[in-house]
């Protein structure tokens, strides 16, 4: 029995065991080695400064990194932060020009009076972000990367104005209250874009995590830019040419690192723009494009800015109207609606089709999913696209429809696009109709 005990502690004097750190399981790294010949060794890692520095990354990179986040996170995230950068350094100079419109630093100017500019100038931003979030909270997941670019020109615009506040004293409210609520609508848009983007970037329900650590890097670009700032305003101060130009200039780069950021983002859900993209390639190829690819197609930049370059697949879904009110129709087409005529159902779907002058209404059912607004949607665009190649565009729709919508599906699961819902602004307005065996069908 003593040998055996004797054999078995010789056994265990033999481990060598070692210390590992990391944040996964695939980045993991040696640290030290632990063994006990004679007596207790630890050898630690001679590589200290690349450990040290790990440590320190993980306050700014997910857990995990880069295995739980998507691909497009690094360049967005560079892009983001250098942007952020060149905000916070322009945010020094405009509000040391905004200061001293107020009167700070000059005898005549009273707390009241500046304390009174302030409050209008806050309720003024509070106010409009409100009237922002009602008009077009809905509007925001559907369109992340064209108000994410919004939301900073717009910020751009509010700064502009509180440069501009000294040089108007007769309208010096007026202009500082334009500055608020544009920045106003920045800090809606970017708040909800970010949160959709989180969700985008998010591989392992991390989204808590990577928006922690994406808050660190803002505040490490805020601390950097105000510090860079204060020494700008410091050069700058009394040269009102040197303000501008250095005004203008970071805001050039600022939009530049925008445009840069947003393009740099592969979304794989659906919305109206990428929906078209990929559906009319669809039809004319039988295959489906890749999220890199119609990245690369897709417009960032506002409808009223592209409306003029628009090529023909990304003009499709201009001409589809999504939810509509069955009353805001022409006479004509309600009555058409209502004898069953010029309308398409396919197979008893939750939804009713009409066209008018090259455009096609989709009137929702009130019972209808989500599910059913995607194939709704999916079903006009490919009557509007097959509008301009036939004149009995309706019966061909429901057979293309009868024919490819499953395959068109499954072939973008297969492709990585999310197929479980439109991405689409709040539909309002709905429909209940009764078909009776005379064909009519009846709208409440």
């Amino acid at each position: 029995m003593r040998g055996e005990e004797e054999e078995e502690h010789s056994v265990c004097a033999s481990i060598t065991l070692e210390e590992w750190n990391g944040s996964s399981s695939t980045k993991l790294f040696r640290t030290a080695t632990i063994t006990a010949s004679s007596s207790l060794s630890i050898q630690r890692s001679s590589n200290r400064i690349n450990h040290v520095w790990r440590r320190v990354l993980q306050a700014f990179v997910p857990e995990g990194f880069p295995d739980s986040v998507t691909p497009d996170y690094v360049g967005f995230q560079l892009w983001d932060t250098l942007q952020g950068l060149s905000t916070y350094i322009k945010m020094m100079l405009s509000t040391q020009a905004l200061l001293s419109a107020i009167g700070v630093g000059e005898k005549s100017a009273t707390v009241i009076g500046a304390t009174f500019q302030w409050f209008l100038r806050d309720f003024t931003g509070m106010l409009g972000g409100i009237l922002f979030t009602f008009y077009q909270g809905s509007n925001l997941d559907s369109n992340a990367k064209m108000w994410r670019l919004v939301a900073d020109l717009m910020n751009d615009i509010g700064m502009l104005m509180d440069l501009l506040s000294p040089l108007f004293p007769s309208a010096f409210i007026i202009v500082v209250c334009l500055g608020s609520l544009s920045r106003s609508f920045t800090g809606v848009a970017s708040g909800a874009t970010r949160a959709a983007l989180t969700q985008h970037f998010a591989l392992q329900d991390n989204a808590a995590d990577i928006s922690a650590k994406e808050g660190s890097q803002e505040t490490m670009a805020t601390m950097m830019g105000m510090s860079l700032g204060m020494l700008l305003a410091r050069f700058t101060s009394g040269n009102p040419l040197a303000i501008w130009l250095s005004f203008l200039s970071l805001t050039v780069f600022h939009m530049y690192a925008n445009d840069r950021a947003v393009r740099c983002l592969v979304l794989n859900s659906l919305n109206f723009e990428r929906s078209t993209i990929l559906l009319a390639h669809f039809m004319q190829t039988g295959q489906v494009l890749s999220p890199e690819q119609v990245s690369s197609m897709e417009g960032v930049l506002p409808v009223w800015v592209t409306s003029f370059k628009s090529t023909k697949s990304n003009a499709l879904h201009k001409r589809v109207h999504l939810g509509v009110r069955v009353s805001s129709l022409p006479r004509p087409d309600m009555m058409q609606l209502l004898n069953g005529v010029g309308a398409s159902s396919h197979k008893n779907a939750k939804y009713l089709l009409a066209h008018r002058k090259g455009n096609v209404s989709v009137i929702l059912h009130k019972d209808s999913a989500a599910g059913d607004v995607l194939k709704s949607y999916i079903h006009a665009i490919a009557m509007a696209n097959l509008m301009e190649k036939s004149t009995s565009f309706y019966l061909e729709g429901e057979a293309w429809m009868d024919k490819h919508y499953d395959e068109f599906l499954n072939k973008l699961r297969s492709g990585g696009w999310k197929t479980e819902r439109l991405l689409c602004p709040s539909i309002t307005w709905r429909a209940n109709w009764i078909s009776h065996t005379s064909g009519a069908t009846k709208m409440d």
